[in-house]
């Protein structure tokens, strides 16, 4: 039977965002003979003044694979469940606009937020919304793997090879700051790849002495540089015991507040050259890593899958390499942070890398 599928992106952009859209029309309108129409900026599309839908095609889809950001645009601003400036909530706008287009559903890719509003709007509103998952972050429970991680992981680990020859050129201490407020996949996936010295996690709360300690003993066999990666929502010791982390959420986040305080500290206790380098937005964009395309595009078709089977409330994952899905309700909560006896933390450890503890 022919379906009407509304697609949204939401959350911050990530690599790949485009290569499900590509696999959601190829499969759904170019096998199934559905019609796809594309929501812009997120759940915004569907209720503000200036909303926008379009018809997604095999034509107009062309060179999706490997172009980063969204056709569709995003937001995090875009809640539905929270008042507007008129004191109204626009949820049940989204409702009835699914209706007046007819569409016997949505499809929504992105994070944690994301997720939770659609499942709230199916639970409350009765939309029929997929989900599929979207974070660089990694930080989505139940799923090996994000789509647009392994970008943000290749961006990171090329930085610090570049930053490792001019650190030892000049024998200085580099930082290099990257995303991850409350879970520190990036900076623990690329530390390993890209061979730094210190990685600070927001899982594991540092003691700056234990930095000092590291660049001391490479100093004292013969190094005179030094790789730091930092997550940007890592905190010192110190900072854990006065006051909670910082949240995903929080207004007060300053980008490059973790990496300048710990280089500060590292300047006034040392004799030694220290720069930082903050990544920020340079892990969102560009184009999507193979991983994160072939990933996308499983998610894309597993998604279409879902709709054809009238699974809705469901999110597709990938677990131990198996496309499966989960129910909405079970990803709203808490980030998923990096267990403290996680392989990668060992590993770490073994091989010399100090966690700042």
């Amino acid at each position: 039977m022919s379906k009407r599928i509304g697609i949204l992106t939401g959350g911050g952009d990530a690599p790949g965002l485009n290569a499900v859209i590509r696999a959601i029309v190829k499969y759904g309108v170019g096998q199934k003979g559905w019609s796809v129409f594309g929501i812009e900026e997120a759940y915004n599309g569907l209720f503000k003044p200036t909303k926008r839908t379009w018809e997604l095609t095999p034509d107009n889809i062309g060179g999706l694979l490997t172009k980063g950001g969204t056709i569709l645009g995003t937001t995090n601003k875009g809640n539905p469940f929270e008042p507007d400036e008129n004191g109204e909530i626009p949820a049940p706008k989204i409702a009835q606009s699914v209706a007046d287009m007819q569409l016997d559903g949505l499809i929504s890719i992105g994070g944690d937020g994301s997720q939770t509003i659609a499942h709230r709007l199916m639970t409350e509103y009765g939309v029929p919304i997929v989900g599929v998952p979207k974070t660089i972050d990694n930080d989505l429970f139940h799923t090996d793997y994000t789509f647009g991680f392994w970008s943000a992981v290749d961006v990171a680990t090329d930085a610090l090879d570049r930053l490792h020859t001019t650190a030892e050129s000049h024998d200085r201490v580099m930082v290099l700051e990257v995303m991850g407020r409350t879970a520190g996949w990036i900076a623990l996936y690329a530390g390993l790849s890209g061979g730094a010295d210190c990685i600070l996690i927001p899982e594991i709360p540092y003691d700056p002495s234990a930095v000092i300690h590291k660049i001391m003993e490479r100093r004292g066999a013969g190094k005179h540089f030094t790789l730091v990666i930092v997550a940007e929502g890592a905190i010192s010791q110190e900072e854990a015991s006065e006051t909670l982390p910082l949240t995903g959420t929080s207004n007060k986040f300053v980008s490059g507040k973790a990496s300048h305080k710990l280089a500060d500290h590292i300047g006034d206790h040392l004799d030694v050259e220290c720069r930082v380098t903050v990544l920020g937005h340079l892990q969102r964009g560009g184009s999507p890593v193979a991983f994160d395309r072939f990933l996308a595009t499983r998610f894309g078709v597993h998604a279409v899958d879902l709709v054809e089977n009238e699974q809705w409330g469901e999110m597709v994952v990938l677990q131990n390499n198996q496309m499966t899905s989960i129910s909405l309700s079970e990803v709203a909560g808490t980030p998923r942070e990096i267990p403290l006896d996680h392989e990668l933390i060992q590993t770490a450890r073994k091989a010399g890398v100090s966690l700042g503890d």
